[in-house]
C-alpha cells in the first residue's frame, strides 16, 4: 500500500474495514472519567434501546466520581432506574462467557439469584461462541442507534480515572482497595456510524443467543407517526461532550475468529498494515500490548528506510502479575528489541509514562488501543497490538481520515498533543510549540522532561532463549486452534468415509455407542447436565466467595505452604485438588507450586503426577457414563474427527493431546472415556504427555522456593536444562507423530490398492 495522496482514502470495505459510514459528530474521550460521564448523559436520553457489549461488566461500577456526592451512582442501579422510568426502553448487555480462572475478580452472574438483579427489560447474556482460547473483546455502547461509543474501556471495575492520574486519588478504589492510575481512550460517533455499530452488536447478539433484536427504527413504526417523529428529533449526543470533528467518514474494522466453518475476519490487521505503509512523517502508538508479529515486521520495514517515518510507542511499564510478565512482556521485549535492531536512523522510541509517588511495583496502566498517522489518520478501538487481536478475539476499531481537511488534521494533531501533555506533565500549547521547534515527536519528548512526571524509555531486558520463547508464544496465538488440527497432525490421509458409506449405508455401532450415522438426540439429558452444572457452580463459588481467591499468587502461597504442609491430611487434599482444578480450568501449576514448596521437589512431583492421573481417571469414568449425544454437545462439531484419531492410534494420540493440548483437559478425558478407549492407553498416554510440563513446573517451583529463601541459591542451569528438555520432548514427539502418520499413510495406500 503506497502513501496517501491528497484526498485519497485507505478504506477498502471487505478487506481492511467492514463499512465506511458518515458521522455527523465524533469526539475523542481520554480516560474513564470523561467516558463514564458521557455515557451517563447519553443513556439518560435513551428512548428505545441501549446496547452494551464488552469483555467485562460489573453492576457495582461507580460512574460519576469527580463530585463525592455523585460517586455512588452505580451502573446496575442506574440501568434499572432508566427502564423503570421509561416503559419503552430495553437494555441488552452481552459479555464474554469467560473461563473461571478469569472470573476471580468478576461479578457473579445475575442468573443465580445472587448479587445484582437486572430489571425484566434489562436483558443480560453471555457470549460463548468463541474458539478455545478466544474471547469477546469488543467494547461498544449504542444508544437508540443515534450515538455510539467504542474503544478500550469496559463498564467495569478499575477503569475509572482522571487525566491527572494522581497517585492518591481517593475515588480510584474498589471495595476499599486502591488501584493504580488507568489510562485509556474511547471514541463517540453520531449518525450512520452509530447505526452500523448497532447492527454489529445486534448480529453478535443473534450469533451468541439465537435471539433477534429489532432496531429502534423498526420499533418506532409501531407507534403513532407524530410521536415517532418527535422522538427522532431529540438528540442523544451527551451534553458534557464537545465534538472534535463533524461530517467525517468513519471506517469500522473488525476481527472475528475462523470458527464453526467461517473464514474469519482480519480487517483490523489489514488496516494496521495499510496505515503503517502510508505514514510519511510519524507513527504514534499507545497500546496495552505490543506483540503482534506482522505489525512489528511492518514497523521494522519502515524504520529501515532512510526517509521513513519516526515511530513512537507508549506502553505500560509493568505487567499484571507473574504470568503476564513471563508471557506477554517477554514477547513484547522481543518485538521492541527487533525494532531497535532495525532502527538504523534513530527514529524509534519505546516509552512508558512515569509519575512519582506510585506504590512500589505499580505503574500507570496504559490500556489504550490507538494509533495516529501523521496528522491525517486517527484510530481508536478495542484491538491490542497482539497476535490474538488480529485473528483470535472479536474486536472493533474506528478510524477517521482527514482526507485533506485542515480542520480534521488540526483535531488529530491536538489529540496527540493532549496525550503527550498528559504523559509529560506539560500544557498542550507547550507540547505543540516543542514539536514545531524540533520538527518531530521524539526530540520534543526528550526536550520536555520533568523529574516527577514524564515519558521514560523502556529498559532493555536480557535476551530470552528461543526454546523459552517458543513455549510462551502459545499465550498469544494468531488464529484459533481447532480440534480438527489434531487430525492433521496425526494423519495426512484424506478424511475416511463414514461407517454408513463403508457398509452400504447401514448403521454400524461400536461398543462406545457412537456411529458416524448416529443422529444427535434432540432432547438433552437434563438430569446429568443439572448435576454437572451444579458441581461446576459449587466449585466456582468456592473461588468466588471464599478467602482462597486472595491467596492465588505465588508469593502468598510460599508463605504458608510449608506450615500447612506439615498437617497429615494436607498431602491427600493436595492430591485430590487436581480433580476440581481440571474441571474449572484452574491452573494446575499453582497446585504443583504449593506441593513442591510444602514437600520438596521429589514428593511434590509425585503428588502432582498422581493428582493429575486421578483427575484424568474421573473424566474418563464420566465419559463412559454419559450418553453419546451429551458428549457430542460437550465436545462440539469436530467430535467425529477426534473419534477417528483416537480410535486409530489411542496411546499415541493421547500422549500428543496431553503434551500439546488442543482442547480442555476434562473434555479430552470425557471423549476418551465415551469411545471406550482402553484405560491403560489413556492413563499411560496422559502420564507421558504431562510429564514434561509437570517436570518443568516442579523445577520452577523448586527454584522459586530457593530464590525466595535466598536469591543467591537459584540455579539458572537447572532452569535452562528443564526448558531444553521440554523443548526437546516437544520436538521429538512432533517428529515421531509425523513419521508415524506418514507410515500409516503409506500403509493405507497399499491397502487401498490391494482392495
Amino acid at each position: 500500500m503506497s502513501a496517501r495522496n491528497g484526498n485519497s482514502s485507505l478504506f477498502q470495505p471487505g478487506r481492511n474495514c467492514w463499512r465506511v459510514e458518515k458521522a455527523q459528530r465524533a469526539a475523542f474521550m481520554i480516560d474513564g472519567d470523561a467516558y463514564f460521564t458521557a455515557f451517563v448523559d447519553a443513556a439518560r436520553k435513551a428512548k428505545r434501546s441501549i446496547l452494551i457489549t464488552g469483555w467485562d461488566f460489573h453492576s457495582r461500577t461507580r460512574l460519576l466520581c469527580r463530585d463525592p456526592s455523585d460517586c455512588e451512582l452505580e451502573l446496575g442501579d442506574f440501568l434499572n432506574g432508566l427502564v423503570r422510568r421509561n416503559r419503552h426502553l430495553h437494555i441488552h448487555i452481552l459479555i464474554w462467557d469467560y473461563p473461571v480462572i478469569f472470573g476471580l475478580d468478576r461479578e457473579w452472574a445475575p442468573f443465580y439469584g445472587l448479587g445484582w438483579q437486572p430489571h425484566r427489560r434489562v436483558h443480560f447474556r453471555y457470549d460463548n461462541t468463541h474458539p478455545t482460547g478466544g474471547s469477546h473483546h469488543q467494547k461498544i455502547v449504542v444508544v437508540d442507534d443515534a450515538v455510539a461509543f467504542n474503544g478500550g474501556i469496559d463498564l467495569t471495575f478499575r477503569r475509572w480515572d482522571t487525566n491527572e492520574h494522581s497517585p492518591t486519588n481517593e475515588h480510584r478504589q474498589v471495595k476499599g482497595t486502591a488501584y493504580p492510575p488507568f489510562h485509556d481512550l474511547m471514541m463517540a460517533v453520531e449518525g450512520d456510524a452509530a447505526r452500523s455499530l448497532g447492527d454489529l452488536v445486534r448480529e453478535r447478539w443473534r450469533k451468541a443467543t439465537g435471539e433477534v433484536i429489532r432496531p429502534p427504527a423498526a420499533q418506532r413504526r409501531m407507534f403513532r407517526r407524530k410521536a415517532a417523529a418527535e422522538e427522532m428529533k431529540t438528540s442523544r449526543w451527551p451534553q458534557s461532550l464537545a465534538a472534535n470533528v463533524s461530517d467525517v467518514h468513519v471506517g469500522i474494522s473488525r476481527t472475528e475468529p475462523a470458527v464453526n466453518g467461517s473464514e474469519g475476519v482480519r480487517e483490523i490487521e489489514a488496516l494496521y498494515l495499510d496505515m503503517i505503509a502510508s505514514a510519511k512523517n510519524s507513527i504514534y502508538i499507545e497500546n496495552q500490548y505490543f506483540t503482534a508479529d506482522k505489525v512489528g515486521d511492518a514497523l521494522a520495514a519502515r524504520l529501515a528506510e532512510p526517509d521513513g517515518p519516526e515511530v513512537v510507542v507508549v506502553l505500560r511499564e509493568l505487567s499484571h502479575g507473574w504470568l503476564e510478565e513471563l508471557t506477554m512482556q517477554t514477547l513484547r521485549t522481543r518485538l521492541v528489541q527487533k525494532l531497535r535492531d532495525a532502527d538504523r536512523y534513530n527514529r524509534f522510541r519505546a516509552l512508558y509514562p512515569f509519575i512519582a509517588g506510585l506504590k512500589e511495583g505499580t505503574c500507570i496502566d496504559v490500556h489504550s488501543k490507538m494509533m495516529v498517522i501523521d496528522d491525517d489518520i486517527v484510530r481508536i478501538g478495542s484491538a491490542n497490538l497482539a497476535n490474538r487481536s488480529m485473528g483470535l478475539d472479536t474486536e472493533c476499531d474506528l478510524t477517521i481520515e482527514a482526507r485533506g481537511r485542515e480542520d480534521v488534521q488540526q483535531q488529530i494533531r491536538e489529540l496527540r498533543s493532549l496525550l503527550l501533555a498528559e504523559h509529560l506533565g506539560f500544557e498542550v500549547k507547550q507540547v505543540e510549540q516543542a514539536v514545531a521547534a524540533a520538527g518531530n515527536l521524539r526530540d520534543a519528548i526528550e526536550h520536555l522532561q520533568r523529574e516527577d512526571r514524564t515519558l521514560r524509555p523502556l529498559s532493555e531486558a536480557p535476551p530470552v532463549s528461543e526454546t523459552l520463547m517458543n513455549v510462551i508464544s502459545v499465550a498469544d496465538p494468531e488464529r484459533p486452534v481447532e480440534l480438527s488440527d489434531l487430525a492433521l497432525i496425526f494423519s495426512p490421509r484424506a478424511p475416511e468415509p463414514s461407517m454408513a458409506e463403508q457398509h452400504g449405508g447401514a448403521f454400524v455401532t461400536d461398543k462406545s455407542g457412537f456411529t458416524d450415522a448416529t443422529p444427535v438426540p434432540t432432547g438433552p439429558s437434563w438430569g446429568k447436565l443439572a448435576v454437572i452444572a451444579a458441581g461446576l457452580i459449587a466449585l466456582t463459588a468456592l473461588w468466588q466467595f471464599t478467602p482462597l481467591a486472595e491467596y492465588l499468587d505465588g508469593n502468598r502461597i510460599t508463605g504458608w505452604a510449608r506450615d500447612v504442609g506439615k498437617t497429615w491430611w494436607v498431602p491427600v487434599l493436595t492430591l485430590l485438588a487436581y480433580t476440581p482444578a481440571s474441571y474449572v480450568m484452574f491452573p494446575r501449576p499453582l497446585i504443583t507450586l504449593f506441593a513442591v514448596i510444602a514437600y520438596g521437589p521429589i514428593w511434590g512431583f509425585i503428588i502432582a503426577m498422581s493428582g493429575i492421573q486421578v483427575a484424568a481417571w474421573t473424566t474418563y469414568v464420566a465419559g463412559k457414563r454419559l450418553e453419546p449425544g451429551t458428549v457430542r454437545r460437550m465436545a462440539g462439531a469436530k467430535l467425529d474427527q477426534i473419534l477417528q484419531v483416537l480410535r486409530r492410534r489411542g496411546l499415541l494420540a493421547m500422549t500428543a493431546l496431553r503434551l500439546v493440548p488442543l482442547a480442555p483437559f476434562a473434555v479430552e478425558g470425557v471423549v476418551a472415556g465415551a469411545i471406550r478407549m482402553r484405560m491403560w492407553e489413556f492413563l499411560l498416554g496422559t502420564a507421558i504427555g504431562i510429564l514434561p510440563g509437570t517436570l518443568t513446573s516442579t523445577v520452577f517451583g523448586d527454584q522459586l522456593s530457593a530464590w525466595l529463601d535466598d536469591p543467591a541459591r537459584i540455579n539458572y542451569w537447572a532452569i535452562a536444562l528443564v526448558l531444553f528438555l521440554l523443548g526437546g520432548a516437544t520436538w521429538f514427539v512432533r517428529r515421531w507423530l509425523i513419521s508415524s502418520a506418514a507410515s500409516h499413510s503409506r500403509d493405507g495406500v497399499r491397502d487401498a490398492r490391494t482392495v
